[in-house]
């Protein structure tokens, strides 16, 4: 059973810092969402992945994102669908060409014709998971949702 309450306070709990920073975007903020201290406790990750999979739409192959704010959101909703006996695959999106072995930007059991969720653990304006969508497509697969786990409401694009 998902319980959005409750991810939101996990979410106030360990993720939202005060002080004043500095955002990607090159924004100050008066508020941070360090959604990775959420992602990566096993019991936000359980949280994370009954929401995503709450919100999943149907005939969705793979999840994934851009590598480091999409992994652990994407690896947990993928083991939790598994024990509910849906079959998904993960994969990371790099941020640079890999010169060596296999060589691309995908990492992970992504494949063509595959119907994707990008996600992504906070978003501002959404650039990270559109630079993984257009990954994703480069490598013939095809996004068919943008779900962060945490959108700032900064003019997010995705």
């Amino acid at each position: 059973m998902t319980d959005f309450p409750e991810l939101v306070a996990h979410l106030r709990e360990h993720s939202v810092k005060s002080n004043g920073f500095t955002l990607k975007s090159g924004a100050h903020s008066d508020w941070f969402i360090d959604a990775k201290q959420t992602t990566c406790r096993a019991d936000g990750m359980l949280l994370v992945a009954d929401a995503l999979l709450a919100r999943l739409p149907g005939g969705v192959t793979a999840l994934g994102g851009l590598t480091v704010g999409a992994d652990a959101a994407a690896y947990a909703t993928v083991a939790v669908a598994a024990t509910r006996g849906l079959q998904l695959r993960a994969f990371t999106v790099r941020k640079d060409v890999k010169a060596h072995g296999g060589g691309g930007r995908i990492a992970g059991a992504l494949e063509p014709g595959d119907r994707v969720v990008i996600t992504e653990d906070a978003v501002t304006r959404g650039v990270s998971m559109l630079e993984a969508a257009d990954a994703v497509e480069e490598a013939g697969a095809v996004p068919v949702a943008l779900m962060p786990v945490v959108d700032r409401g900064g003019t997010c694009g995705a």
